[in-house]
């Protein structure tokens, strides 16, 4: 794939400028692989001869319009020597070797060779024939014009012959706005590299299809190898090799280990003592041996075609600084090959699907086939979850522990699910976020089509947990956490949690309001949800006491009643059991209710209602309630004959969170019968592994069931509040347009300021003056504020604002507290006003220390806080507060991500707890929430034109029922960071 004929060199080549390391990247191809793409230098002769002797002679008549047999030294010269300023080229690379090459020449308007201020450029292409069709050329084009434009090339200009499909393709669906001619027997292209709309839209499109066929690569893998499994029982590599054979994995298995130079079996599986030995494709290889001998075997498996890695190994950075060095080469050696990589210090993967049925992992136990995806950070926590959603029943379409997470994250996996038509929950354990912006767009998207919960660990330890490559963030938890609220994540707080929403959500239709319907045979109960659902914020019905004395039958018809009625929106059903007189439960241990409650649920002509059970000391009840034929686990796959020791009963030691580096406990020998579920026993909800369901039973979803109310309807209302949210994610709202913003006059402003002398990293805080002139191009009024150093230009002040008038304090140590005493207000005369400044002067201090003002009063209202700030990790937020105690002792204050819309605003206003206050609470007058909505748009506008103003503070807002006054601005300027998730695909550095 390749284009353009070139013109001759410049006669005068400016001089070279210092390799720009920055453009160094690394990116994940259409089919999932990844490959370098770096600059050229001087050093790539051979390796671009090498290079062009691949391609063929289609391929090159392509590149060059004629037959092009080889390249000259003059050629090579040309190709390899660059400016990187006029003349660039940069190549795509997998394991050292060239596979593909682009270029750009600087031309003036008669397209011949030129230098700055031109701002157009000649682009061509060349890719290897066996890499064409992977997205090579794409990921290219991307790379190459963000290094244009950061070169002040404007426009590229190709030449392409007709036949040249491929490379025609390549520049139109870019998303560029382009202009097309036909000239002299060529397609000349002509394409505006200024992002649009659609060249981002194509950008993330292109990378999720990519990044999702990554993880699907190490999902589906047609044959494994497991590096490190010993010839002596027991192991970390012997466990998972073992776990692999009992989950019955369809496709081929190795044994690989450099001490296996004897064997040609281990546990009925070839033994080989490398991957190049055992002369077969291997997809995915699973790395258990000491750290110092991974690079060997990454080495090993990059030379013979292996696609993925999971490492388990431990001693990553999670053990120090070496550690840290030592996972930053084993990264940069394995994108090197093209592969892919989790973990390292990784509890392993697992694929429930029937065709699949892999089981790369230290858990012993294959989890039944469901519709959750499980996503977690920690090998401990990964236990718990696993043993927790099996213990009550729920399946998993997919797990992944992937430990310190150096490549591939929750982001990836995020991309998979989105469209993964086996996954309807997804479930992630997140002890970090290493890129909070495009988790936040990845985790919008998704929640937009199914479920998204996150329970975050670490929150407030101040540090990210060792292992983990974090961007430093100054918000606070609870402002990231609401930022995941806007994007539809349903955020909890403990992993109990995260299980029993995934199991509701999982099971059950979303529902399509707040409104509970509560029944069953005990009226406290009853009583315990109706305070928990008013506790959550639902609005629960009067409960249904069917009394102690109510049968199974009685609760089927009054489940049906309650699934028919339409002023309700859920039901959940308590439960307790009945006693006799002679002590007897008159319906034993649930089965009978369980069936009941079943068929209730089954009768109903659709399943709009999510339907949840509350159980106290009801044996079977959880465990029946579970048995779902449409989604209980499927039978186990056939074992092989040589895969028959039972799993161990728990992880060996060694392979938690610390990785495997213990000793591992030895699993049973061989010959033991094959690995089954674990007797029913009661889980941390009273369930147990769901039985198979009986012949005839009635093929419903499985209903949840839970021990406490108060859990139960926490989960009800997480699920509440995401239909909510998905309700009003089709109709996301819009950033409105104002006609008065002078968005050119701010940025002049702006470049005046920042151009006129050094300004640091942290930036410049603007003057009073220049804060208002900035805010005024985007329709902002502050109320002017003249000083006062003394008794009489505190007077002169005032008769020039005219009375009355405010006295204030503006020392930073007296800012924004008037509980101190340094505001006066309504000051009528003259008189009072030097009253007020002498009382002020003689119990706070010196005018000079004071530096008081004199502000016009303005109608009387709420006091408000409206904010914006960039932060590095999640760009620009910005928030909304009543001033004093309520926001800053209370952190009652609400955030959005910026560019925000009038529905994001409206929302703002309201979702404070202190809300009322501004809508007209114990009689005192509604205020202007319209208004205050549109200075938060416009704040929001700002922020999102310019990303220079890094911090917007409007202190206080006066919201009257008339209007609002702005009172004090405070606007800080810096140099924009650059904007990591506008930029062409890469993965994160290493």
């Amino acid at each position: 794939m390749q284009s353009a004929s070139e013109q001759p060199p410049a006669p005068q080549a400016p001089p070279e400028h210092a390799y720009p390391d920055h453009w160094e990247a690394d990116v994940v191809l259409r089919d999932g692989g990844t490959a370098r793409i770096r600059p050229i230098t001087a050093d790539d002769a051979d390796r671009l001869v090498s290079f062009y002797e691949q391609v063929s002679d289609e391929s090159k008549y392509y590149r060059f319009f004629a037959p092009y047999p080889r390249l000259s030294a003059k050629d090579v010269h040309r190709f390899t020597h660059h400016d990187f300023v006029d003349r660039v080229g940069l190549a795509a690379t997998i394991g050292g070797e060239f596979i593909a090459t682009v270029r750009y020449d600087r031309i003036d308007a008669r397209g011949l060779p030129a230098s700055s201020p031109a701002d157009e450029a000649e682009v061509a292409f060349l890719v290897q024939d066996a890499h064409q069709g992977r997205g090579v050329a794409s990921a290219l084009l991307e790379h190459i014009a963000a290094v244009a434009r950061e070169r002040d090339i404007r426009r590229f200009a190709a030449e392409v012959l007709p036949a040249n499909t491929k490379m025609i393709k390549v520049f139109t669906d870019a998303g560029y706005t382009q202009k097309r001619s036909f000239e002299d027997g060529s397609v000349r292209l002509h394409l505006d590299l200024e992002p649009t709309d659609r060249s981002l839209a194509v950008q993330r499109a292109r990378e999720q299809r990519a990044e999702a066929r990554s993880v699907q690569r190490l999902l589906t893998p047609r044959s494994v190898a497991v590096v490190g499994a010993g010839r002596a029982p027991g192991g970390v590599g012997r466990t998972v090799l073992r776990n692999l054979l009992g989950a019955g994995f369809t496709g081929r298995v190795y044994a690989v280990n450099a001490a296996l130079t004897g064997e040609t079996e281990l546990d009925g599986v070839p033994a080989h003592p490398s991957v190049g030995a055992i002369g077969e494709p291997v997809d995915l290889a699973v790395v258990a041996v000491p750290a110092e001998r991974v690079p060997e075997a990454v080495a090993d498996c990059g030379e013979h075609g292996v696609r993925g890695l999971v490492v388990l190994s431990a001693g990553y950075a999670e053990s120090g600084a070496a550690g840290r060095e030592r996972q930053r080469q084993l990264v940069r050696q394995a994108r090197s090959y093209g592969m892919r990589i989790i973990g390292p210090n990784a509890f392993g993967i697992i694929n429930t699907a029937d065709d699949v049925r892999l089981n790369a992992s230290l858990a012993p136990q294959m989890p039944g086939a469901g519709r959750i995806g499980l996503f977690t950070q920690s090998g401990a926590i990964g236990i718990a979850l696993l043993a927790g959603l099996h213990r009550r029943g729920a399946g998993l379409s997919s797990f992944i522990s992937a430990g310190n997470r150096a490549d591939v994250s929750g982001n990836d996996f995020l991309q998979h699910w989105y469209d993964d038509p086996g996954t309807d929950v997804v479930l992630l354990y997140l002890e970090s976020i290493g890129n909070p912006r495009k988790f936040t767009r990845l985790a919008r998207r998704t929640a937009a089509v199914k479920p998204v919960v996150v329970v975050k660990g670490a929150r407030h330890s101040g540090s990210a947990p060792p292992g983990h490559r974090v961007p430093v963030t100054r918000i606070p938890h609870a402002t990231v956490s609401a930022l995941l609220r806007q994007a539809g994540v349903i955020r909890v707080d403990t992993v109990t949690e995260l299980v029993d929403a995934g199991l509701l959500l999982a099971a059950q239709p979303l529902p399509a309001g707040p409104r509970v319907a509560i029944l069953g045979n005990s009226e406290s109960l009853g009583l315990l949800t109706y305070d928990a659902c008013l506790t959550e914020g639902l609005r629960p019905l009067r409960p249904l006491d069917l009394t102690t004395a109510a049968v199974p039958a009685d609760f089927r018809d009054a489940l049906v009643a309650a699934l028919a009625d339409e002023t309700s929106d859920a039901v959940v059903v308590n439960a307790i059991p009945w006693v006799g007189e002679d002590g007897a439960t008159e319906f034993g241990d649930g089965e009978v209710l369980a069936a009941a409650l079943r068929e209730a649920v089954a009768s109903a002509p659709a399943p709009t209602k999510p339907v949840v059970v509350v159980h106290v000391e009801m044996g079977g009840l959880a465990e029946a309630l579970a048995a779902a034929t449409s989604t209980r686990p499927t039978a186990a796959a056939s074992v092989r004959p040589a895969a028959t020791g039972r799993a161990p009963a728990a992880a060996p030691p060694g392979t938690g969170p610390s990785g495997p580096g213990a000793s591992p406990a030895a699993p049973p020998s061989p010959g033991a019968s094959p690995a089954a579920p674990p007797s029913p026993g009661p889980g941390p909800a009273g369930n147990v592994f769901p039985p198979e369901a009986s012949p005839g039973s009635v093929g419903v979803a499985a209903i949840p069931a839970y021990p406490a109310a108060e859990r139960a309807v926490r989960a009800l209302a997480e699920a509440v509040r995401y239909g909510q949210w998905r309700r009003q994610a089709a109709d996301p709202g819009r950033v409105p347009e104002y006609e008065d913003i002078d968005e050119a006059g701010a940025a002049a402003l702006i470049e005046g300021v920042l151009g006129a002398g050094e300004v640091d990293a942290r930036g410049v805080t603007l003057d009073t003056e220049e804060a208002g002139a900035l805010l005024a191009r985007y329709g902002i009024t502050v109320l002017p504020t003249l000083p006062a150093p003394g008794p009489d230009a505190a007077v002169a002040a005032a008769a020039r604002l005219g009375y009355p008038v405010a006295l204030k304090t503006t020392a930073p140590h007296l800012r924004h507290r008037p509980d101190l005493g340094g505001v006066r207000l309504d000051l009528a005369t003259e008189e009072q006003l030097r009253t007020a400044y002498a009382e002020v002067t003689e119990v706070l201090g010196k005018p000079e220390e004071l530096q008081p003002v004199v502000q016009a009063m303005v109608p009387r209202g709420v006091d408000t806080v409206v904010r914006a700030a960039i932060d590095p990790a999640v760009g620009a937020v910005l928030s909304f507060g009543l001033s004093g105690a309520a926001s800053e002792l209370l952190g009652d204050t609400a955030h959005r991500l910026v560019p925000a819309t009038d529905r994001d605003a409206a929302e703002l206003v309201r979702s404070l707890r202190t809300a009322p206050l501004l809508f007209g609470w114990r009689g005192s007058a509604p205020v202007d929430t319209p208004a205050l909505e549109e200075l938060l748009l416009r704040v929001s506008r700002l922020v999102d034109d310019h990303p220079e103003v890094v911090a917007v503070s409007l202190e206080p807002v006066v919201v009257a029922p008339r209007g609002l006054s702005v009172l004090g601005a405070t606007v800080r300027l810096a140099p924009p960071a650059p904007r990591t998730d506008l930029g062409p695909r890469s993965l994160p550095r290493y």
